[in-house]
């Protein structure tokens, strides 16, 4: 049975899709069955693993799963990785939760969408829009567990809290038995002293909910996404890719037994755990 993590953060421009798409193409390439299931309208992580969005005109997507109108299974297309797959999404999904207001148990539809294919995958990831809106109630409550793109910048914690809080209240509500996978923090800039004052700040107070691994800023990571690729296709050796291949190392560690961690990435070193750690320039991949 699959592990679904829903990746949440209503504050927009924190990483949270460059998160789900390069954290999925990492897991794929430790041989693992990953889905991503793009719940943004905006749909970034489409595109940014080579959906023409123009092109889907007239072909279902996850707007269509989410209202019962085609299963999911008829919405997934393959990407250039072979284990990894992706459910699309267009601007015809802002429209669901204008129309889901008045459904039947309108906060289960995608865990109902998912349910029928739950068990084909290892790892099914959401990229949830930067609200904590129907779309994103609906995330967390189809996840067993979220992961929270962190943004080391002022105004972190104060966003932050106010997705916990929205956590709790599902939990009372939905889903008692959502996890925390983890907090990222993302957008990293040893130079600032506003950015490793925050890194303080957030092992501090959270603690061994924090991944180790710290995303930085890097200009390959911004650069893939327009060519509609994650970074481990575009630039292997990028700081970024590093990153994200050691925050799937963790992933999986935190999800089975470390012995059991595939070869692909048992030699990637985490070293980006903390700031002015030294960078890795290569990566031993099967």
């Amino acid at each position: 049975m699959g592990k679904v993590i829903a990746l949440s953060n209503q504050k927009g421009g924190v990483g949270k899709t460059t998160t789900t798409v390069n954290l999925a193409a990492s897991l794929a390439v430790a041989e693992k069955k990953v889905l991503l299931i793009d719940f943004d309208p905006q749909g970034n992580a489409s595109s940014a693993l080579g959906v023409d969005r123009a092109g889907m005109e007239g072909k279902p997507s996850t707007y269509h799963a989410l209202i019962g109108q085609v299963p999911l299974s008829q919405v997934i297309v393959p990407t250039e990785m072979d284990c990894l797959f992706v459910a699309p999404a267009n601007g015809d999904l802002a429209g669901a939760e204008i129309e889901l207001v008045s459904a039947f148990a309108r906060e289960a539809k995608l865990k109902a969408a998912i349910a029928e294919i739950k068990s084909q995958y290892d790892f099914i990831l959401i990229d949830c829009p930067p609200s904590l809106g129907l779309l994103t109630v609906n995330a967390l409550n189809a996840a067993d567990s979220f992961l929270v793109p962190l943004q080391c910048e002022y105004f972190a914690l104060e966003g932050l809290s106010q997705l916990l809080h929205t956590v709790s209240l599902i939990r009372q509500s939905l889903n008692p038995s959502l996890e925390e996978e983890g907090i990222l923090l993302t957008m990293f800039d040893g130079r600032n002293n506003l950015a490793n004052e925050v890194v303080k700040e957030v092992r501090t107070h959270f603690s061994s909910q924090v991944f180790e691994t710290i995303i930085p800023r890097n200009v390959r990571l911004s650069e893939c996404s327009s060519f509609g690729k994650p970074v481990l296709l575009y630039d292997i050796d990028s700081k970024g890719c590093l990153a994200y291949l050691n925050l799937a190392k963790e992933v999986l560690a935190r999800n089975q037994p470390k012995a059991n961690v595939p070869a692909s990435l048992a030699t990637v070193p985490v070293t980006l755990g903390s700031p002015g750690a030294s960078e890795p320039r290569s990566a031993e991949l099967n």
